[in-house]
């Protein structure tokens, strides 16, 4: 198992559910590393089913957007499923400017997320 240094990770039946551990996702070295983390929850840990939990991120870039969409292609290609939850409101209002609420799965909650699966 790898060590995650901007994820905290931890297994509820079936799914991973992940946090991440920077309030403000901004820095792009950071979101590199963010990005490599969560693409090695699929390619190396061979986890299929992700819920991404935003309680307490204040702040996401478009180039964390970016990560996402990737690891969206990724985890569907492994014939996993990828979910989102706990969005603060101006975070949520950007996935719906840019359409991304249509690819993504997004939950109220933690609990109510996990029934997607």
């Amino acid at each position: 198992m790898a060590s995650h240094h901007r994820l905290d990770v931890s297994e509820v039946g079936e799914v991973s559910v992940v946090r991440f551990v920077d309030r403000r996702i901004l820095d792009a070295s950071n979101i590199e590393e963010l990005g490599d983390e969560l693409f090695g929850l699929v390619e190396n840990d061979g986890k299929k089913n992700l819920l991404l939990n935003f309680t307490g991120v204040e702040f996401l870039s478009s180039a964390a957007l970016n990560k996402l969409i990737i690891l969206d292609k990724k985890v569907k290609s492994n014939g996993g499923k990828l979910a989102l939850c706990d969005l603060r409101q101006e975070i949520n209002e950007v996935f719906a400017i840019t359409r991304l609420d249509q690819l993504f799965t997004i939950s109220d909650s933690e609990q109510s997320a996990l029934t997607e699966f």
